[in-house]
């Protein structure tokens, strides 16, 4: 995590996001190149497995977000629209996760976006 706190949008300690456009653009071009940061590069093992946040959960299966029907490229590579549509997963199509977000929320006094991995590493600090 240190490696990439120095370049974090935001508040590293917490993993909060800063908020703005200014902002966004940053998050946007924030480790774009980097491994996890908690992935441990000597075994290849996430730190975080046994909580890991919903991204990675489902990563490889089409999931729709407000910007569309988002798809691991190396995962459909040769796949028809049609055929990645039929993948389509719904994530928490119970909304849980607003649930979670909004105890953590009035447990903690945080609020606001975090890189997940950010935020549970600082719970352990």
């Amino acid at each position: 995590m240190k490696r990439l706190s120095k370049d974090f949008p935001g508040k590293p300690s917490t993993g909060l996001l800063d908020e703005g456009p200014d902002a966004e653009q940053r998050l946007a071009d924030f480790a774009n190149d980097d491994p996890c940061p908690v992935l441990d590069p000597e075994t290849g093992l996430c730190g975080l497995y046994e909580a890991r946040p919903m991204t990675c959960r489902v990563f490889g299966p089409p999931v729709r977000s407000e910007d569309g029907l988002g798809v691991c490229e190396l995962c459909y590579e040769g796949a028809s629209d049609k055929e990645i549509a039929a993948c389509e997963m719904k994530p928490d199509p119970e909304d849980l996760e607003s649930d979670v977000l909004s105890d953590l929320e009035n447990s903690t006094g945080a609020h606001g976006r975090t890189i997940v991995a950010f935020g549970l590493v600082s719970l352990g600090d």
